[in-house]
């Protein structure tokens, strides 16, 4: 099914399943017709699941593999680029990027010339009022997502099908929808970042710093005594934006490994390398009449002979949000009530830690198990009531732990492997009749070098710097024919689009095919390799307009190879190729074939299905019988 035709796909099967539901309460005469029998779908969305892992280790996971033996196995071609947003976008619209909006975690302005998340973004009160150091909100503030399109399951619960979506991506905040459904990826921690946790150090020797994802604050113990200020949201009622706090208190037994915590009105005892539960805290924001509700986790680390705490990002409290986690509202609430209190922080499994010293590889896949078994909870509350219709569960702990170990620890991906295989394995047990779905929405490889796609821009001269500034602040754009963003992205600084384009539009295509000629001939020379295995244009492998927002080429790297962290963010280091030393070391933002995920079902599907486009037809004709145009 191409972008054309998915475009109209929500649209058509709404209007049969408004005329058949018209039909049947004809019939009834007014009377509340009967439910009809609807069949049991359920959906597990396995980030990252790699089709070379599994069949690697189908003797290890055998739930998984005898799915794939008894049902049907594909292989999914996943989307261009392969990054998780614009997959799941593509699954949830059945639209290609021209269709949904999303081509890269990162989109620039080409108006402004600055970066912004593709996921969502927060709108303030447009009226204020200011009283001294207050600034007090008259209208209320809003959260807009940017993905467009609407959301398969919207057409099947218009049509009367039960759906519960648990934990989607790029689905915050989540659509309005007759079913329940609880945000995934794109949601953000109460400080609104997609993920901040707080290092305190009393060790001389580990410097007060800031991280992406993370801080590093110095601890002071006096009479064995540590009070540990922890950042909240910042306070929006303030005219100077200041960040919220709340003390936590720390007294170490100066005798053994074991320290009392108190955080707000709680209390709990830890011992060295023990981790929390979830201890709910609130931030004030005007005294004791408004607070920000939260919830931590702490991990005592380290509490001899310096402390050592690991303190989680501030969890939204799904019983007191203060953000739309959920649709109804109060959904969220259910679920921690019936289930227990759960990370709604988008991507909860803290690869920034690791990545930054705050944990080492034992403490992160022990925190990721956390996340994992937190979320593996609400799956359980809902397949024990699962009857029929729709229940999509998304995980993100195999995606997440491959990012961190893949190829260099394989046993700890393994492990969150068999947590989905025994997750398979329940399922079946418990809904025997339901048809099962496993799916991904790409597979992964391994990371080993790093091109600064700008740096080599500027040595093909296609980009000159100023040099002051960093990022795109530092680009001469009157001397600048090209520019990446994001981590596929390449830019043309197009006249009448970009605020200082110089390129004439009618030279682009000229531009564009010799961009494309000279990255494929591109070489790393300490590799003799190539860098740059594809690259596509948007206008040639898409089906509608494109956006402004879209890039005029997505870069396809061979495998081992990715655009930087600072290419992501527009940057220019001085060489183009360097190794990759991060602890993140595997990924999946290449070429688009190396990269597929994988489609296992226990009832062998009607239709083919060969990507994520037709899988969202799959799911909406499994409920709305007919041709879909």
């Amino acid at each position: 099914m191409d972008g054309r035709k998915s475009a109209g796909i929500l649209r058509t099967t709404r209007v049969k399943a408004a005329a058949a539901l018209a039909f049947a309460l004809a019939l009834s005469c007014g009377r509340r017709a009967p439910t009809p029998h609807l069949p049991g779908v359920i959906v597990l969305g396995i980030d990252g699941m790699d089709p070379a892992f599994l069949d690697r280790h189908k003797r290890s996971l055998p739930h998984l593999s005898g799915l794939r033996r008894e049902g049907q196995s594909i292989t999914l071609r996943t989307t261009v680029p392969p990054q998780s947003p614009v997959a799941w976008s593509t699954l949830i619209t059945g639209r290609d990027p021209s269709g949904h909006g999303i081509f890269d975690f990162v989109h620039r302005d080409p108006r402004t010339l600055t970066m912004f998340s593709s996921l969502a973004e927060t709108v303030g009160p447009r009226w204020r009022l200011p009283l001294g150091p207050w600034e007090l909100p008259l209208s209320a503030g809003s959260v807009r997502r940017f993905r467009q399109g609407e959301a398969f399951w919207q057409t099947l619960s218009q049509a009367g099908v039960p759906v519960t979506i648990l934990r989607m991506p790029n689905n915050f905040p989540p659509v309005d929808c007759e079913g329940l459904s609880l945000a995934g990826m794109g949601t953000p921690d109460l400080r609104g970042t997609f993920g901040t946790f707080t290092y305190f150090s009393s060790d001389p020797f580990d410097p007060p710093r800031e991280t992406p994802g993370g801080r590093f604050v110095r601890a002071t113990v006096t009479g064995h005594r540590a009070v540990l200020r922890l950042e909240g949201p910042p306070n929006t009622l303030r005219r100077d934006r200041a960040h919220s706090f709340i003390d936590i208190t720390v007294d170490v037994d100066p005798s053994a490994a074991v320290a009392l915590f108190r955080a707000g009105e709680e209390r709990l005892i830890l011992k060295e390398k023990e981790w929390s539960g979830w201890i709910r805290v609130r931030f004030p924001l005007l005294g004791s009449l408004v607070s920000s509700a939260g919830m931590i986790r702490i991990y005592a680390r380290r509490l001899h002979p310096h402390l050592g705490i690991y303190v989680s990002p501030v969890n939204v409290d799904p019983e007191d949000p203060g953000l739309p986690l959920s649709t109804p509202k109060q959904y969220s609430r259910e679920l921690a009530r019936a289930a227990g209190p759960y990370y709604t922080q988008g991507i909860a499994e803290d690869t920034a830690a690791l990545r930054h010293g705050a944990l080492d590889a034992d403490e992160f896949a022990a925190q990721a198990m956390l996340v994992a078994q937190d979320h593996l909870k609400l799956l359980d509350y809902e397949l024990a009531r699962f009857e029929s219709g729709l229940l999509f569960f998304h995980f993100f702990g195999v995606d997440q732990v491959s990012h961190m170990f893949w190829h260099r620890d394989e046993p700890r991906v393994l492990a969150m492997y068999r947590l989905v295989d025994d997750t398979v394995g329940r399922i079946r047990a418990r809904a025997p009749n339901a048809e099962l779905i496993v799916m991904s929405d790409h597979g992964f490889t391994a990371f080993d070098r790093a091109m600064h796609l700008n740096s080599w821009l500027r040595a093909e001269g296609l980009q000159e710097s100023t040099g002051e500034g960093t990022g795109l602040a530092a680009v001469d754009w009157s001397r600048t024919q090209a520019y990446a963003a994001g981590l596929n992205g390449l830019y043309l600084n197009l006249a009448g689009r970009e605020a200082k384009g110089v390129v004439d539009p009618a030279h682009r295509q000229r531009i564009l095919d010799s961009l494309r000629n000279r990255l494929l001939a591109a070489r790393d020379p300490a590799r003799n390799a190539r860098p740059v295995e594809t690259v596509y244009d948007p206008r040639q492998i898409f089906h509608s307009p494109l956006p402004e927002t879209a890039p005029d080429l997505i870069v396809g790297y061979s495998p081992g190879y990715r655009a930087s962290w600072q290419t992501a963010l527009g940057e220019a280091p001085p060489r183009i190729f360097e190794d990759n030393t991060d602890a993140w070391i595997g990924d999946h933002c290449v070429a688009a074939h190396r990269v597929p995920g994988v489609f296992l079902s226990s009832r062998k599907q009607e239709r083919a299905v060969s990507s994520l486009e037709d899988l969202t037809a799959v799911l909406i004709r499994r409920f709305i019988p007919g041709p879909i145009q």
